[in-house]
């Protein structure tokens, strides 16, 4: 049986087409029936269809010829390339998609790399052949010159229409390997997702690699030393359907039977061995790159969102958080993702699958600081910063960056990159007026704003991906925001030296514009260390004490007004300002 199974997932760029083509596989092979049929099958969430990206990778198995066939479908932005590397360990081959009006993106090169790495049989093909604005055989030479194929070995299909969808299917079955067979005793899955059902406890979806598991069998997780029986196996077509028995080289799913979401961990390996086995190979340790603290509105809801995040965390691999205290906005989690539109996506799942209502802060990155003492730590905010005395260096993360856009917009990318702090490695030259940007720019430039402005810059014609390259030394200070002289800790940040009196400046002229007048002048003030870098006043509340006075002399009016200014002079003395949350959200909006 195992000679009639392929395993295989697809991966390109984002909006390439990927979910489009695995609809008309999945029509084509009769997996969905026609009246069923709707758009993004594979994509369950309703975030993925209102954004129409895929987030969550989807098995799906189809039955062509007289061969299984089992398709993973995979996001393409590179916030979740995680989930395209924990696909590639669980198949043989990879389809590499290439847009026929885009040609080969950022992400492509990140993608296939990938797949390359983990020995994959790639099958290159030009999809979207069907638009007026295609130009398939001008993309067919950058992927040969990519590969170093042959003509023969590009397919050119159109995911809309189905045309070359067939052939394609027949080139999966010639020239994708079929699982290899290891004779081993030992029955051992990879556990490439998971999810959490309320009723049926986690659900891991697997890889079988050897041996086979069945409803009932006693279950074990190596990693986690957990053990439970299995209550239901089966696997995707693409809704779950239950069966008997998984066995090696196929894909499917295990209800384990666990409640507790940390008793399955992603790249851990299942067995329903008693012996020792040896496990898996599994996946590295991921490292997020974006850190923001999450608080709820309501405070009462803490316990709820640290529950919707152990939730999420399982069918999230790469979201990691653990508990904080601010003052001003209460408890809640300091949380790590993979970049900006993780955090997007995190945020809006847990406002709508949990009903939370949510406060973030502003993204920062990871620092790695070397004490005097010799010894060394990684800080994630600026209130995590040791007294500057005891700082002998702080150290950035630093990204390596893939842009691709026309000759026309490299004096522009080359201006931005300068602004970003960064430099510009080397540039290589793509078929056409193509061309590929390598530069280094420091993390903390890139997930801000980095790519919006390399849209505007180039009229929407690039595309990056970018991955952390190392830590390097930077000339880095803490800011402190002080209002009525006291410092606000959750207003701190860690910023370039060269930038203190621009950022300083902007975030008190903020601050004086939100934050509520009192009875009192309020001070508001930049600071590095002991020196003041920036500072603006909220001017007083006027009230008009005077008002009741009709006629008399002009002193009554004079010492009423002294007497006012005497108890502002007071108050801006001992006077204390509580700031509200609504000013810290408005703040930490970028």
């Amino acid at each position: 049986m195992m000679q009639q199974i392929r395993n295989f997932c697809i991966i390109a760029h984002i909006d390439h087409g990927k979910s489009t083509l695995a609809d008309r596989m999945l029509e084509m092979t009769g997996t969905i029936d026609k009246r069923q049929m709707k758009e993004q099958v594979l994509d369950q969430m309703d975030l993925e269809r209102e954004r129409g990206i895929t987030i969550k990778l989807q098995p799906a198995r189809m039955q062509f010829k007289g061969f299984i066939l089992n398709l993973i479908d995979t996001p393409g932005h590179v916030d979740f390339s995680y989930e395209v590397s924990r696909s590639l360990a669980a198949v043989e081959g990879a389809i590499l998609l290439v847009d026929a009006t885009q040609g080969i993106q950022a992400q492509t090169l990140t993608t296939l790399y990938q797949a390359i790495d983990q020995n994959l049989m790639i099958i290159p093909i030009i999809n979207k052949i069907d638009l007026p604005a295609a130009n398939p055989e001008q993309v067919a030479i950058e992927v040969k010159k990519l590969l170093n194929c042959q003509d023969d070995d590009i397919l050119f299909t159109s995911g809309k229409t189905g045309e070359g969808v067939s052939e394609l299917l027949d080139r999966i079955i010639k020239v994708i390997p079929a699982p290899q067979d290891n004779l081993s005793e030992e029955t051992r899955l990879l556990v490439f997702d998971s999810k959490y059902d309320s009723y049926r406890g986690v659900i891991a979806y697997v890889r079988v690699f050897d041996g086979q598991i069945s409803t009932r069998d006693i279950i074990k997780m190596i990693q986690t030393k957990s053990q439970d029986q299995a209550v239901e196996v089966g696997y995707f077509i693409p809704e779950m359907k239950k069966c008997d028995i998984i066995s090696s080289g196929e894909i499917g799913y295990v209800v384990t039977g666990f409640k507790n979401v940390a008793q399955v961990q992603v790249g851990d390996t299942m067995t329903n061995s008693n012996q020792e086995i040896t496990p898996l190979p599994g996946y590295k340790q991921i490292q997020p790159n974006v850190y923001s603290s999450i608080f709820t509105i309501d405070s009462d809801k803490y316990p709820q969102l640290r529950e919707a995040l152990d939730k999420l965390k399982l069918n999230d691999a790469a979201l990691t958080f653990e508990a904080e205290k601010s003052q001003p906005l209460g408890f809640g989690f300091r949380c790590g993702f993979l970049g900006l539109l993780h955090l997007e996506i995190v945020v809006e799942r847990l406002e709508r699958e949990y009903n939370l209502d949510l406060i973030t802060t502003t993204p920062s990155v990871s620092y790695l600081v070397e004490l005097t003492d010799g010894s060394s730590t990684y800080i994630y905010s600026a209130g995590d910063m040791p007294d500057p005395s005891h700082i002998q260096s702080i150290q950035e993360p630093v990204a390596k960056i893939e842009i691709i856009s026309f000759g026309q917009y490299l004096g522009n990318i080359l201006k931005l990159v300068n602004v970003s702090r960064g430099v510009v490695n080397s540039t290589d030259y793509l078929e056409g007026d193509r061309i590929i940007i390598h530069a280094l720019i420091p993390l903390a430039e890139v997930i801000v704003d980095f790519f919006d402005r390399l849209k505007g810059s180039t009229a929407g014609y690039s595309s990056m991906s970018y991955f952390i390259q190392e830590y390097r030394e930077s000339d880095l200070v803490k800011m402190d925001i002080l209002v009525a002289g006291e410092i606000v800790k959750p207003l701190s940040i860690i910023i370039p030296k060269a930038l203190v009196h621009e950022k300083g400046k902007t975030i008190v002229e903020k601050l004086k514009n939100t934050l509520p007048k009192q009875n009192f002048a309020i001070a508001l003030q930049a600071a590095v260390g002991g020196n003041i870098v920036a500072r603006e006043t909220v001017s007083a509340f006027r009230k008009d004490v005077t008002e009741k006075l009709y006629g008399g002399d002009v002193t009554r009016k004079q010492k009423l007004l002294n007497k006012q200014k005497k108890g502002k002079k007071r108050l801006a003395q001992f006077g204390k300002v509580e700031i509200p949350s609504e000013v810290f959200l408005n703040l930490l909006k970028k």
